[in-house]
């Protein structure tokens, strides 16, 4: 009882009251709390460092989700990613890095759509990132391709082959320069490797062929878009490998990229210590190196994987691979394997698949031929590949193309059966063409017995070709004129070659060729003709056909103007050269051109650039024979000013070593050029107007062409500035020749009598004219010269109308105020050798005859005739006559007011004249 009591007591129930609230417990949780409002306004604004795209999304949200496991999310970012870097491009450049590696990495994507999207974004970048930007990451890239190249899922092989077209177009060189990794990919897209039972003591994998029928092509469309890639990527290689290496000397004659650049030489500058002429060995091309040591290239240094395929080795071991793969491809792709075709005519997938194997193994022999030890290469290629080249390629050759029928249209080109372009753009010309390059490569001179069977099938192919009328197009001429300089190199008897040289002049000969396709020509004919010039005289037998072509290249240079002037420059290069070997067609034909050629008006020489007729005047020092009609020719081209002032010089020069005068030790050829003939040239040149031109400008009357006075018979055609110019230049190159030829008498003597026969009783004259008459005068004058009383009468009147003209001058007149100083200067030198000149013009200065407005003009010319110190011994001997003038001045001026310029005459005359010991009075007698 006690007990319980006790247990009751510890555990004691509390008895609860209606009303009043429960006591909380001692261990009770207090769970009230309390809430507040936030704001958030900067969270809710948009990104202002970071640009965003239509779903509100930025660079790094978009690179986020495209480690997402959706592939409608990495499809959708990528999507966005394009979108947004076309809004903002500087993106690109602040998160490269980024945009790379996400980009890439879905190369190998399971979801298809996500692959096709990454390649057009990877197209997008392509044009917005250039090949230095993208350099550091393209490695990589390089590493994901090579990934989905030899990846085990079709989808993902075939949509590499897009990323691989998108990288060969826009970063060729990056792509090639991991050439060793991808050419094994490439390889292992068509094939597989098997365990040689014939070569299994030595480990060695061969490969073969592989078909897999999960693909959604057949397998000779897979190789052949494989083969295609492959194709483009050689093709990067051989390029990038020709801007590396050194040409030889007649590649880079060949190459556009090789260009030389003259050195011009200013003899005046030159003669006077004002312009040093440096020297190089070879014309500057390449230094001579006379050395039996080579200095080793960076690319020997590193490792064989480093250089990939300009590796000897390298080279050697991709081509065992790959050439019995193309070999298989070509089996199957074959006539034999395509029944029921009949003959060698060939389906357009077929044709396709060998023009492609065809293409590798074209470039695969350009690559060997960058090699030192070319000779070995190809000893090594001939032993190797020769008789399977035979025995597949040449068995069906030529091919043909199988045409579909096709009702609706006509094909204009139909019986055309050898030369044509089929509907599938397959250009089986080009096959057979490529197919020929690749044989004639492994023939040479020594082999020509052993091989002239297929040798014979090839070049009779390439004749019929090249003889058919067909319109070729530059790639199919480019290979038909590379294997026709090998058959030409291979066998070089006349017999041989001539009539491979007949069938390419056969397609020159076709109107309507294309520019590309005529400058191949050209650039054949001119190397054939170099390589039959190099030859010694005595084995030496000119070909018909070149003597033909070298004939006809001044007519077809007069025919095309200035149509082309690319090609009319091509021209021109190939006559020059022919024409400073004295080839005997040529010049014959140039010199029956020639009037054509260097017609003033209508001719080449005017209608072409500067450089090109720098060019055609070089070639008149070439010509046999220089006759009048010629020079006649020239002469108008020099004074017309459709060629510059310093090129008429040099044709001056270059006529002026051709005459009798040069001083040549030797003699020169006779009927060349006539005396009488050059003469004329000259004078013809420094009158700078013909005879019509002069006549016509009789009837011209006023200003502003004229310049008029009433003291003197001569009025002056003002002529432009250019003009002017232009006619001072060659009449300062006229004079120097002039000045040159021993007989100064009788050189001044035909002068003289030009002048008065053409020039004296003219009543208009062009100032230029009387100007370099004038000058011609003072070069050639001397104390042995009689001067006839016509041609003084002449030179003073001229000499009066020019200073009148100079003296009544405005200011406001900049274009004739330049002519000033020459026109002036030839006028003082011609007063001061010739005391008669000057004697006649004072002469002249009848006041009495003239209006009051051109006394002031008399009186400055007075006073500065007195002023000149040349002419001042002069003016004191002719005291009289001045004192006469003045006096017939004031006559005039008498009673009135006496103006500045009188007052100025009187002081220079008391000055100068009237104080002289010599005055015979005083000068106040006069006045």
């Amino acid at each position: 009882m006690t007990k319980k009591r006790k247990h009751q007591e510890d555990f004691q129930k509390v008895k609860l009251k209606v009303g009043k609230k429960k006591p909380k417990l001692e261990n009770a949780t207090d769970t009230t709390f309390k809430t507040k409002a936030i704001q958030i306004p900067e969270q809710l604004k948009e990104d202002g460092v970071l640009p965003t795209q239509n779903r509100k999304l930025n660079i790094k949200d978009l690179l986020s989700q495209m480690h997402h496991y959706s592939p409608g999310v990495k499809h959708n970012a990528l999507l966005g990613l394009k979108e947004l870097l076309s809004q903002y491009p500087f993106v690109i450049d602040a998160h490269l890095s980024n945009i790379i590696s996400e980009v890439a990495a879905v190369f190998t994507d399971k979801d298809s759509g996500v692959r096709g999207a990454a390649v057009h974004l990877l197209q997008f970048l392509a044009s917005k990132i250039r090949a230095e930007q993208i350099a550091p990451f393209f490695p990589l890239v390089s590493a994901h391709l090579s990934s989905a190249m030899t990846h085990i899922s079709e989808g993902i092989q075939e949509d590499s082959l897009k990323v691989l077209d998108v990288l060969l177009e826009a970063y060729p060189a990056l792509l090639t320069d991991r050439s060793v990794i991808l050419l094994k990919n490439f390889v292992e897209l068509i094939s597989h490797q098997q365990l040689s039972k014939r070569l299994k003591s030595k480990d060695k994998l061969s490969w073969m062929l592989s078909v897999n029928p999960n693909r959604r092509v057949t397998s000779q469309q897979w190789r052949l878009n494989v083969l295609t890639r492959l194709k483009k990527f050689l093709q990067a290689v051989v390029d990038g490998s020709s801007e590396k290496e050194d040409e030889g000397l007649q590649e880079q004659k060949d190459s556009p990229r090789s260009v030389r650049n003259p050195i011009c030489i200013s003899w005046k500058l030159h003669a006077n210590n004002q312009q040093h002429v440096q020297l190089f060995q070879n014309g500057g091309l390449r230094p001579k190196m006379n050395s039996s040591f080579r200095l080793r290239s960076l690319a020997s240094v590193m490792d064989s994987a480093e250089k990939g395929l300009s590796s000897a080795e390298n080279l050697k071991s991709f081509i065992e691979i790959i050439i019995p793969l193309l070999i298989e491809c070509w089996i199957e792709a074959s006539p034999a394997q395509s029944a029921p075709i009949l003959g060698n005519l060939l389906e357009a997938e077929s044709q396709q698949l060998m023009q492609q194997v065809l293409s590798i193994i074209h470039l695969l022999w350009k690559l060997t031929k960058r090699h030192d030890e070319t000779y070995k290469m190809e000893l090594w290629l001939r032993m190797n590949y020769l008789v399977d080249f035979k025995h597949h390629f040449m068995r069906h050759f030529p091919y043909s193309i199988q045409e579909t029928v096709k009702h609706k249209k006509k094909d204009s080109f139909k019986g055309n059966k050898n030369c044509m372009t089929s509907s599938n753009n397959v250009d089986h010309l080009l096959l057979n063409l490529t197919l020929c390059d690749i044989m004639v490569s492994l023939a040479s001179t020594s082999t020509l017995q052993t091989d002239s069977g297929w040798l014979d099938m090839i070049r009779k192919f390439v004749t019929d070709t090249l003889q058919d009328g067909s319109k070729l197009n530059s790639k199919q001429v480019n290979r038909l004129l590379g294997v026709t300089w090998r058959l030409m190199q291979i066998q070089q008897n006349k017999v041989a070659t001539e009539p491979l040289i007949k069938a390419v002049y056969t397609l020159y000969q076709q109107r309507n060729l294309l520019f590309p396709v005529r400058t191949l020509l050209l650039k054949f004919f001119s190397r054939v003709y170099q390589k039959e010039d190099l030859r010694s005289q005595r084995i030496r037998s000119r070909s018909k056909t070149l003597s033909r072509w070298l004939a006809g290249l001044p007519q077809q240079l007069a025919l095309l103007g200035m149509r082309n002037p690319e090609l009319s420059n091509q021209l021109i290069d190939i006559i020059h050269s022919a024409a400073s070997r004295s080839n005997k067609e040529l010049l014959q034909s140039l010199q029956a051109t020639a009037a054509r050629i260097y017609d003033p008006l209508e001719g080449t020489l005017v209608l072409l650039p500067a450089d090109a007729q720098r060019r055609l005047v070089q070639l008149v020092y070439f010509l046999p024979c220089l006759p009048a009609s010629l020079l006649a020719c020239l002469s108008r081209c020099c004074i017309m000013g459709r060629m510059s002032s310093d090129l008429a010089a040099t044709l001056i020069g270059i006529l002026h070593m051709r005459s009798s005068f040069a001083g040549w030790k030797c003699q020169v050829q006779e009927n060349s050029m006539n005396d009488v003939d050059y003469f004329s040239f000259l004078f013809s040149t420094l009158i700078g107007f013909s005879r019509e031109e002069l006549t016509s400008l009789q009837g011209i009357r006023g200003k502003p062409h004229i310049s008029q006075t009433q003291l003197s018979p001569i009025r002056l055609y003002l002529t432009d500035l250019d003009q002017f110019l232009h006619h001072w230049a060659v009449t300062e190159m006229i004079c120097h020749n002039l000045s040159t030829i021993p007989s100064q008498n009788q050189c001044f003597d035909i002068l003289q009598t030009g002048i008065c026969k053409y020039l004296v009783g003219l009543v208009v004259i062009p100032d230029s004219t009387a100007g370099s008459v004038l000058c011609a005068i003072n070069k050639l004058l001397d104390q042995a010269c009689i001067i006839s009383e016509n041609l003084h009468k002449f030179l003073a009147s001229c000499c009066y109308s020019l200073l009148y003209f100079l003296l009544t001058l405005d200011k406001e007149d900049a274009e004739h105020l330049q002519k000033r100083d020459m026109l002036w200067g030839s006028c003082i030198s011609a007063l001061a050798l010739l005391p008669r000149l000057l004697r006649l013009m004072l002469q002249s200065l009848q006041v009495s005859r003239i209006c009051r407005e051109e006394l002031p003009i008399v009186a400055q010319l007075l006073r500065l005739l007195m002023q000149h110190g040349q002419l001042r011994s002069h003016m004191i001997t002719n005291e009289f006559l001045v004192q006469q003038i003045i006096k017939d001045i004031m006559t005039l001026k008498s009673g009135e007011v006496q103006e500045q310029w009188l007052t100025d005459l009187h002081y220079c005359f008391n000055i100068y004249l009237a104080s002289h010991p010599q005055t015979p009075g005083p000068i106040n007698s006069v006045y």
